[in-house]
């Protein structure tokens, strides 16, 4: 069997070293957030420790773990703040810095960005800048 083959069958969620290594991404990827003065009143009345779990739940998703997600709908979540695309970007390009500094390979980034891609209208305000 070659790598690529062994690659195919195991999840990217499972690649990156799974259950700890997203709780590790959420932990350094809320650090930026907050730390970013464009974004961080967003999360101004936020129970981040529940935010965290959320994000850790979805991110397991996106990369192929186990679906344990119970939440709100993306939409349901984020239209009622009336994201601008702007700040989608800048989440975006948090989460995409974040996974690259832990080392996550290329092509899980790849799948990362492409998943943000499909989601952006359920987040961004319906009439968001930049459509």
């Amino acid at each position: 069997m070659s790598v690529t083959d062994e690659a195919a069958r195991t999840s990217h969620y499972e690649r990156i070293g799974g259950a700890s290594a997203v709780r590790a991404a959420v932990e350094v990827f809320y650090e930026r957030v907050l730390g970013d003065a464009e974004l961080a009143g967003y999360f101004a009345a936020v129970d981040m420790a529940g935010q965290r779990r959320h994000l850790a739940l979805m991110l397991t998703v996106v990369l192929g773990g186990p679906n344990e997600y119970t939440g709100r709908s993306l939409a349901e979540a984020h239209q009622p703040l009336r994201i601008p695309v702007e700040h989608y970007a800048m989440v975006g390009g948090h989460l995409v810095a974040t996974l690259t500094a832990l080392g996550v390979p290329a092509d899980v980034l790849t799948h990362v960005r492409a998943v943000l891609a499909q989601v952006r209208d359920q987040v961004v305000a319906d009439g968001g800048a930049g459509a």
